[in-house]
């Protein structure tokens, strides 16, 4: 059984449709990137997943429990963990601070204060530190070890190098491989194709607020993924990644 299911998801901003009918599942241990363009969707649909955002139709179902309409706080307390956009630290707190907060909606498993301090050494000088005085890759590496001080079972990470320099996004990366090898489920919304690539079992290419793609990162080329992008299908191509039509 999946992990997370979801049906028919719709999300909508006002009179916006910002996620229009998604179906996606996600097993235990896998990896999916979502990518696409500014404005698909992605980052509405994680909110939604996450119970953040209000979902207008459709279910999401989590461990074969219908979700959709509990709230977010419960639903990270069941395992659901989001590092949104944006990082959204308390500036004013410490790093230990910060981390504690995620104890509320913790569950049972490895993560706390020293393990994820091992995935992320960089955050051991500056745990008395207030966050708003982090760099840029510090503040990111203090929001993902936030979301796994809660123990998820899948972890929704949004646009983890927005803003970065390139060698904060590759020492962000770098801490994160650790996390990656556990095998933890995940989806991940990157824009940096590389990074997204080293990370993803499964891409899911999205547009307009829906699925035009997807398929194993293995079946598909660079030139299929900008081709989708911009709704241009390679002759030969389709709209499942890497199989013929």
């Amino acid at each position: 059984m999946s992990l997370l299911k979801i049906t028919g998801l719709q999300a909508q901003h006002g009179l916006l449709k910002a996620v229009r009918g998604i179906d996606l599942e996600l097993n235990e241990g896998e990896r999916i990137a979502l990518i696409g363009p500014n404005g698909a969707g992605k980052t509405t649909l994680l909110r939604a997943i996450a119970g953040i955002h209000p979902v207008a139709a459709g279910q999401i179902l989590f461990d074969g429990i219908d979700v959709t309409g509990i709230s977010a706080y419960r639903r990270a307390a069941m395992g659901i963990a989001l590092v949104p956009e944006g990082r959204r630290l308390f500036g004013s707190m410490t790093v230990t601070e910060n981390l504690l907060v995620a104890m509320s909606a913790r569950r049972a498993g490895p993560w706390n204060i020293d393990t994820v301090v091992d995935a992320f050494p960089q955050l051991k000088p500056k745990l008395k530190s207030v966050a708003s005085s982090l760099s840029g890759g510090q503040q990111q590496a203090v929001a993902i070890a936030r979301a796994l001080m809660t123990n998820p079972r899948a972890l929704l990470l949004d646009e983890v190098s927005l803003g970065l320099s390139p060698a904060a996004v590759q020492g962000v990366y770098d801490s994160l491989a650790s996390v990656v090898a556990q095998r933890m489920a995940l989806i991940l919304v990157e824009q940096n194709l590389d990074q997204a690539l080293s990370v993803a079992d499964r891409l899911v290419c999205m547009l307009e607020g829906s699925v035009v793609a997807h398929g194993n990162k293995n079946e598909m080329t660079r030139e299929e993924i900008m081709a989708h992008y911009f709704e241009y299908h390679p002759a030969g191509g389709s709209n499942h990644c890497g199989e013929s039509a």
